[in-house]
């Protein structure tokens, strides 16, 4: 799994799926939501649609590496007939990023068929695929979603509904999922216990839509009805929605991802009834409080830092101005598979307006720092365009433990901030001041929301593995980090 920048966090998939009553053809709707995803991942993408009053195991499919625009062609959605399908973008965090690993899957079995797409990382992968090859199971790919595509489709052969294959595999996979399952003739949602992955339901007209973020309902015209609950499983047939809640926990317990409201989310999008973009204001303003500093324009590192560099003027009343340029035709630097340009990468995305920060000092907003090879490369651009002071502020607080559940969070003797001050950080990558976001700060950015902290505290929702379950193709790419960040 290489990597072009190994500073920035890597997204999470994105999926969507949706059903139309009125038996209209679905692919182009499918397309333009996950295109509203594609922020979410840009490996590779698919759609898989189906005909509900045809044959059951008339499945139709197309995938591909790469951006929606450059897998899919008006030609090629038109050929994808059908009032029922999914789809997925993708960034991978475990499984290699290669054509055979792009989603949706597509199982053909005794039942019918099966469609699956899967943003997240099961924990107890490793240990289900071994189990499940010593039974006969033969994989196409090597990422977790196909063991639960197997663990579905084995459990419907012995239950009466898909519905219910769903919850028995459910209670065998362990770690962060929103799945989107397309059968001949239902759409499920469903969401693993402690919410880490969003997902959420929306109607247009006389369809339903299930979808990562809201932003990709709003993308489609459709309203918004609901969050699928953490544990919850919902069923969308021609009789309306049916809900499942017999997995779920108490809210308390719940563990979502905050990286979810601090970066991998559209700011236009609501995630459990919290707005990313107030999320990302409230960062800004709290940063301002905290690590306050004399200077004469706020500016944001795009897209990911500009509401919170808004909050953080708005809070400290020093201007908040735009400072870079984004190349809006180029992936997030860290999205793209090769490495061996990945400094350059930065300049290729961003570049520095001179007008706006010479001769001033700058306080410049990002989400988090990583390694720290893409932090410095960015103070120093500013420097070069003529700030005379560049101070950092950080809407995260420093990463100290891996993650298991999704995020690209590398293990702990990567990380910048392993057995190091901030203020070793803050030389490291050249800036004035460094500031982070404090911990505590994290419950009042989501109001509340009860979520995940393990990255930064090493305490998580659920016992870890044991393994780096990112798989050995991840390490080939240590050594070379390790020079970067120590160079």
């Amino acid at each position: 799994m290489s990597r072009e920048n190994f500073d920035k966090l890597g997204e999470e998939c994105g999926v969507f799926g949706i059903y139309d009553f009125d038996g209209n053809d679905v692919a182009s709707t499918i397309y333009y939501g996950l295109f509203a995803l594609q922020h979410r991942g840009q490996e590779s993408c698919g759609i898989a649609v189906s005909d509900t009053n045809g044959p059951k195991r008339n499945v139709t499919s197309q995938k591909g590496m790469g951006l929606c625009n450059e897998v899919f062609t008006p030609d090629s959605l038109q050929a994808l007939k059908g009032d029922i399908g999914v789809g997925h973008v993708r960034y991978s965090t475990a499984g290699e990023s290669v054509p055979e690993n792009a989603q949706p899957l597509v199982l053909n079995y005794v039942k019918g068929t099966l469609g699956l797409a899967h943003n997240g990382n099961l924990i107890n992968a490793i240990e289900l695929r071994e189990e499940l090859e010593k039974t006969g199971a033969i994989f196409q790919t090597t990422i977790d979603s196909e063991v639960i595509a197997y663990h579905i489709a084995r459990e419907r052969v012995n239950t009466s509904s898909i519905e219910k294959a769903v919850a028995r595999a459910m209670q065998k996979i362990k770690g962060a999922y929103s799945l989107i399952v397309m059968s001949p003739r239902k759409l499920i949602g469903a969401r693993d216990p402690y919410g880490f992955k969003p997902l959420c339901i929306g109607k247009r007209d006389n369809a339903y839509v299930l979808a990562s973020e809201s932003c990709a309902l709003d993308t489609i015209g459709a309203e918004f009805i609901r969050d699928v609950n953490p544990g919850e499983i919902v069923t969308i047939t021609k009789d309306g929605i049916q809900s499942d809640c017999d997995l779920c926990i108490p809210k308390e317990k719940t563990a979502r991802c905050i990286f979810e409201y601090i970066y991998f989310a559209r700011p236009d999008s609501h995630i459990d009834g919290v707005s990313v973009y107030s999320s990302r204001i409230k960062a800004g303003r709290f940063l301002a409080m905290d690590s306050p500093v004399e200077a004469d324009i706020v500016t944001g590192v795009p897209e990911s830092g500009n509401a919170a560099a808004l909050g953080y003027s708005l809070e400290s009343g020093i201007p908040y101005g735009t400072a870079f340029v984004k190349n809006g035709y180029v992936g997030r630097t860290f999205i793209k598979p090769k490495q061996s340009s990945r400094e350059s990468s930065v300049q290729i995305k961003l570049n520095v307006l001179k007008e706006a920060v010479k001769g001033k000092r700058v306080v410049m907003i990002d989400d988090s720092i990583v390694r720290g090879t893409t932090s410095d490369r960015i103070v120093r651009m500013l420097r070069e365009a003529g700030a005379t002071e560049v101070h950092v502020r950080i809407s995260s607080p420093p990463f100290l433990w891996p993650c298991y559940f999704g995020t690209d969070i590398p293990a702990r003797e990567q990380l910048i901030a392993y057995n190091r001050t901030i203020e070793d950080i803050r030389q490291i990558i050249g800036a004035d001041s460094l500031g982070y976001l404090g911990i505590d700060r994290l419950h009042e950015m989501v109001e509340g929301l009860p979520i995940c902290m393990g990255c930064f505290t090493g305490k998580y929702p659920m016992e870890p593995p044991k393994d780096d379950i990112r798989g050995e193709y991840f390490d080939k790419e240590i050594d070379l980090e390790r020079k970067m960040l120590n160079r």
